[in-house]
């Protein structure tokens, strides 16, 4: 099976989150669904990742799987997440249990969803901060959430109000500062402004960003928008029919990518600096995972696919850190850096 090597964690950063070979299926009517195959990749301390790809490529099963948050339809075919050293895969449903909040957190798209409807906003951080084992008075509960309600840009007195009265951006904050509430080493943020519009999203992530800084956690971003990804991670991957396909600097990604995919990705939306170029088209559409094309899974929509592409799985190209999987990558032949790993 092909197993792309994760980039090397720069030696200042500690190693938090290590995913090897992950695979994942679900058990449907139609069929088995290969959601996620062979997904590799490692995270360091305060370090951001952004997974970005069209909707149904994996980026959300990858989520779940971190999370222990797969549907009953759903089992783990193979592979690892060491979170600090320890196999994610190998817990019990109670001991992963007490993993989430204090360990890993997510961030969820729906904030509404994630909030009872019934219950003052800053009595359900505190539920989170007592449910997941840290001994802490009343009084004290409430000066830690009204810290993390500064942190994310909101006024403590908005603490003892109800979902309803807090606007769209206000209630993703407070969602965010729930995930914040157990001080974790790894946040997941799955979409977490996509419902808002660009100015509140915007301010949003610039104040996530800050918050992980500061408290040098591990982030991982996902998002069909590879342009709000950019804005906030160090590295991108880029996710296809449930394989990851392109891993790198996310400057480097931007500057040259290697993946037709990326390249198509990126030139579906506008920029507002450098030349303005007309938006493209990405034709067709992802494949059926219950019976994924032979090859590489993008050769049915790519402009380059030979017999190649059709029939073999592609190998590995490397630019330093930066690889893609493709047999005809963008730009390979002005690096001089560039090698090969076999299937």
């Amino acid at each position: 099976m092909f197993r792309p090597n994760p980039l090397t964690i720069k030696a200042n950063a500690e190693l938090v989150l290590e995913v090897i070979d992950l695979s994942v299926r679900y058990q449907t009517r139609q069929g088995e669904v290969q959601a996620v195959e062979g997904v590799s990749f490692e995270l360091g301390q305060g370090q951001s990742l952004g997974l970005v790809g069209e909707s149904g490529c994996g980026k959300t099963s990858v989520a779940n799987s971190l999370m222990g948050l797969l549907p009953e339809n759903a089992r783990l075919a193979g592979g690892q997440i060491r979170l600090g050293g320890t196999d994610l895969l190998r817990l019990s449903d109670e001991e992963m249990r007490r993993y989430r909040w204090r360990r890993i957190a997510m961030v969820f798209q729906a904030a509404m969803n994630s909030l009872d409807p019934v219950h003052r906003v800053g009595q359900q951080v505190i539920e989170a901060i007592e449910a997941h084992g840290m001994e802490t008075t009343l009084s004290d509960a409430r000066e830690r959430v009204a810290r993390l309600f500064r942190m994310v840009g909101l006024d403590p007195q908005l603490m003892d109000r109800y979902p309803h009265e807090f606007s769209g951006g206000m209630r993703q904050r407070a969602v965010i500062a729930m995930a914040l509430s157990c001080d974790p080493d790894l946040i997941i943020a799955d979409e977490p402004t996509t419902a808002l519009d660009v100015i509140v999203q915007d301010r949003i992530l610039r104040e996530l960003k800050l918050v992980q800084q500061e408290l040098r956690m591990g982030m991982i971003y996902i998002s069909h928008d590879i342009g709000v990804v950019a804005e906030v991670t160090d590295r991108i991957g880029v996710m296809y029919a449930g394989r990851l396909v392109e891993l790198g600097d996310t400057a480097d990604v931007f500057r040259s990518p290697m993946h037709p995919y990326t390249a198509a990705l990126m030139s579906s939306f506008p920029s507002v600096h450098g030349e303005r170029l007309p938006l493209r088209n990405l034709a067709g559409e992802p494949p059926n995972l219950i019976d994924p094309p032979s090859g590489c899974p993008f050769h049915p929509r790519c402009q380059y696919a030979d017999d190649t592409c059709r029939t073999e799985f592609p190998a590995r190209a490397n630019r330093g850190d930066h690889w893609a999987a493709c047999w005809h990558p963008l730009d390979l032949a002005a690096s001089s850096d560039v090698s090969r790993d076999a299937c």
